[in-house]
């Protein structure tokens, strides 16, 4: 299939390669030129602007849009809006609030297009592991879409497969593969919220684990209890069977190997949106969200006093996603 992709930067860059690697043909656009130079080397055709793309892809159009939530997105898709053919495919794969989607999907109808938005996870190892997507839109549209999808997902790899789930009636077999049909528009990036969210909780319970470790050589406490613990060894041991094991894990013991006292990173960890956006999806539907909202919060307290579980976040944080520290 041709696609083009506008946003060439650490994901869409990845999306756009991973694809070729599969023999989809893609046209790439960034305002980083270098970056379209980059990709260009790797087999994909450039474009100068969004009306240079349209000339450059077939009509109806799939256009795949990887650029920050909010106002760079919102500009973009309405262009497309008021420049692509009818029947044209826009598809959201950054990290968009779900109630943006809902909008734009109704306004890309209007104008008779289609939308479909992306959760998209995999942070700047997705060329080599493949993404995991949860994607919202019509159903027909979707399925069109799956040879892209089914490119760019990790595949069944090597972990064992979920006993109970073959052939049962209402699963969906490609959530095996890596990647789902959630539902309508809006409900791709209403799961990767949710898991983003769900993310913060995740990272905050190791950096809060890993700073009671660090702890226990505190002068606070009697000499005959201080233990001066290797944490780079506690990470890779709990890599190795424990219950806790989990890629977060793996990128802790990653940043510890080479610094246990995270030197590099200051502790002053930044949000994107989706955790706050999870806290406020709790609150519009009753549910307790404790850890969620703790672990947001701790986020904005470390902007303010940094702890060593602060830099484990941002250690983490880099890791899967190449996201540096706010600027000091």
């Amino acid at each position: 299939m041709k696609i083009g992709i506008i946003g060439l930067g650490r994901m869409g860059g990845n999306i756009a390669r991973r694809l070729m690697q599969h023999g989809h043909e893609v046209v790439g656009f960034d305002r980083d030129e270098k970056a379209v130079a980059a990709l260009v080397g790797d087999g994909a055709v450039a474009a100068t602007s969004i009306d240079d793309m349209r000339g450059k892809l077939a009509d109806p159009a799939i256009w795949w849009v990887m650029l920050p939530a909010g106002a760079p997105t919102e500009s973009t898709v309405q262009e497309i809006c008021d420049k692509a053919a009818k029947g044209s495919i826009v598809i959201d794969g950054g990290n968009s609030f779900y109630k943006d989607d809902i909008r734009r999907a109704k306004m890309l109808k209007d104008n008779g297009c289609h939308y479909v938005d992306v959760g998209t996870s995999g942070g700047v190892w997705g060329l080599e592991r493949g993404f995991c997507m949860m994607i919202g839109g019509e159903d027909a549209i979707v399925r069109m879409l799956d040879p892209i999808f089914e490119a760019l997902a990790p595949g069944l790899g090597t972990i064992p497969r979920t006993a109970g789930r073959e052939g049962k009636d209402g699963l969906d077999p490609r959530a095996e593969k890596g990647y789902i049909h959630a539902g309508p528009e809006g409900s791709g990036h209403f799961v990767k919220m949710v898991h983003n969210g769900i993310e913060y909780g995740l990272m905050e319970a190791y950096a809060e684990g890993f700073d009671i470790l660090k702890g226990k050589m505190s002068e606070k406490l009697p000499e005959d209890q201080r233990f001066d613990i290797n944490l780079a060894d506690v990470a890779e041991v709990w890599r190795r069977g424990s219950v806790i094991s989990s890629w977060l894990l793996d990128l802790s013991a990653l940043a510890l190997a080479k610094d246990q006292m995270l030197e590099q990173f200051s502790g002053n960890v930044a949000d994107s949106g989706e955790g706050q956006w999870t806290i406020d999806a709790a609150m519009e539907e009753a549910v307790p969200a404790n850890v969620l909202t703790a672990a947001l919060f701790a986020r904005y307290r470390s902007r303010v006093d940094h702890t060593f579980g602060d830099k484990l976040l941002s250690a983490m944080r880099y890791g899967f996603g190449g996201h540096v520290e706010i600027p000091q």
